[in-house]
């Protein structure tokens, strides 16, 4: 799909507050609704929007203490390893990738125990951990307009 100036506003504006109404965001895009709502659908349809969500704060739930954590995992217990991580309450992300370890994992805790204890039973699956404590996230410019923007 080809994506124009008026396509790059309505997702920077949908990126800012995508619960906006279709008379605010064509107000703010300068189109009339029913075009908003059609290039919409059109992203929709294409998958360039894959769904609408809300951004949860850790920190205010308790969940203060952030780790990322490296793991080599055996492939014999690849498959168990997913299902344990997909049930693991802690867990924000978990991504497979190629380099030292083979899985990047980002872990949200309260208390630095539930770190140890996590690391003990991905161990009981013969795997290796790296867990790097999270001080702080540096900003990053996550508008859409930078996947438009020449090198």
């Amino acid at each position: 799909m080809k994506i124009d100036n008026t396509d790059i506003k309505i997702l920077k504006e949908l990126q800012l507050d995508s619960r906006l109404s279709i008379r605010e965001l064509s107000k703010r895009v300068n189109l009339s609704p029913p075009s908003v709502a059609d290039r919409i659908r059109k992203f929709e349809d294409t998958g360039i929007i894959q769904g609408y969500t809300i951004k949860i704060n850790e920190a205010a739930l308790d969940f203060s203490i952030h780790c990322m954590i490296q793991i080599d995992i055996k492939n014999n217990k690849f498959e168990k390893f997913k299902e344990f991580i997909y049930n693991h309450p802690r867990v924000i992300f978990c991504y497979r990738i190629a380099g030292h370890s083979c899985i990047l994992l980002k872990l949200s805790v309260k208390y630095i125990s539930e770190i140890e204890k996590f690391v003990d039973s991905i161990s009981s699956l013969d795997a290796t951990t790296s867990t790097h404590i999270i001080f702080s996230e540096i900003p990053t410019n996550k508008s859409i307009e930078k996947f438009f923007l020449d090198f």
